[in-house]
């Protein structure tokens, strides 16, 4: 069924203007009857965080902003789904046209600025269907006017605590002026000090929460240095690498829309982010697990992030080029590969390949 969803699909979407293409994606998936997938394979299956991944492929943040369907995108083989990013009031985003196909290159261009419905709405759409089960995370950001963009982060934390399965603090999107400086090491510290003090004082009664870093992947190495150093020591759960880029490939075809203002991602971005999961990877020395995302459109290129330190990935922008039958096939592979190679779970070879990639010339 999803094969014949995309095949009907994706012609339609393409030939749509791309935010509206990908609001007609989301009611799409609203209307989409229960399906009944065959079981993951076991050995696909993935601890991290303290969670429980049946397999380690994640819708990432950006698509269901407003937590309108992460159950039906678990039903479609996702092994976990993060929805937002969610701020706390109402969000009406940059001014439209802010997001672009780059067709020959299979990127895309955003700039979307953080449009979303707000805490309110959001929780109440998670709240109704947290007896459904599954992982779904909740990617969290500031308000752009927001006089104190900490006290954002703290407030959501506080707020989505009870429905969250994990929360993502994205420090990284290039589409909020600022946003980014918070990266830097002083802010950063005293940013992830009071979003784990809020974790902690609504443990009781919320449960764990594991606590998660998205970074760009435009941080020169001693700027990772220094996150990762305060990652370390305020003891998140684990990091997301990476957001979108800012840079523009040489190698782009589409020169025109490459222009555009905003975040770079799919397979553009695929070499730069892999990159930055290995060099993430050897400087967190097993404190923490994490996330690789960026360009992955096919089982070699997901196991190529797997193998550079990523415990499990995301996906987005491959699935406007590849459809939704990409999560199946990459998990095909990833079994495939596992059998082949005689190894019973991926954490085999979680970064097997990050040394090697840490000694290449950086990509460009």
């Amino acid at each position: 069924m999803i094969r014949a969803f995309d095949v009907l699909s994706l012609p339609v979407l393409r030939w749509l203007d791309p935010e509206d293409a990908h609001r007609l994606a989301v009611q799409g998936l609203r209307l989409l009857p229960p399906l009944r997938l065959r079981p993951d394979d076991p050995k696909l299956a993935v601890r991290a965080f303290g969670l429980n991944f049946p397999n380690p492929i994640g819708m990432a943040a950006g698509f269901d902003k407003n937590g309108e369907v992460p159950d039906a995108l678990l039903r479609l083989g996702f092994g976990y789904v993060e929805i937002g990013s969610v701020t706390p009031r109402p969000q009406g985003g940059n001014p439209r046209p802010r997001l672009f196909r780059l067709e020959r290159d299979q990127g895309i261009i955003n700039r979307m600025g953080f449009n979303n419905d707000g805490a309110d709405v959001v929780l109440k759409r998670l709240a109704a269907r947290a007896h459904h089960g599954g992982i779904v995370g909740v990617n969290v950001g500031a308000n752009k006017d927001s006089p104190d963009r900490v006290a954002d982060y703290v407030k959501l934390i506080e707020t989505f605590a009870p429905v969250a399965s994990y929360f993502t603090v994205n420090i990284s999107s290039p589409n909020t002026p600022g946003l980014r400086n918070l990266q830097q090491a002083e802010l950063l510290d005293d940013l992830l000090a009071k979003v784990i003090d809020a974790r902690e004082r609504v443990r009781a009664k919320a449960g764990d929460s594991p606590v998660l870093l998205k970074i760009a992947p435009d941080l020169s190495l001693a700027e990772l240095d220094e996150v990762v150093h305060v990652a370390r020591s305020r003891r998140v759960d684990g990091m997301i690498v990476a957001n979108t880029t800012l840079a523009r490939p040489s190698s782009l075809r589409e020169q025109a829309k490459a222009k555009e203002q905003g975040g770079l991602s799919g397979r553009p971005l695929f070499r730069l982010s892999t990159r930055m999961v290995a060099e993430t990877y050897v400087r967190v020395e097993g404190a923490f697990p994490l996330i690789g995302v960026g360009g992955i459109d096919t089982g070699g290129a997901a196991l190529t992030k797997i193998r550079a330190g990523a415990s499990l990935i995301q996906l987005y922008s491959s699935l406007v080029y590849k459809g939704l039958g990409l999560v199946d096939d990459i998990k095909r592979d990833l079994t495939s590969t596992l059998l082949r190679t005689g190894r019973d779970s991926l954490s085999e070879i979680v970064g097997a390949d990050a040394a090697t990639i840490t000694a290449e010339d950086w990509p460009v």
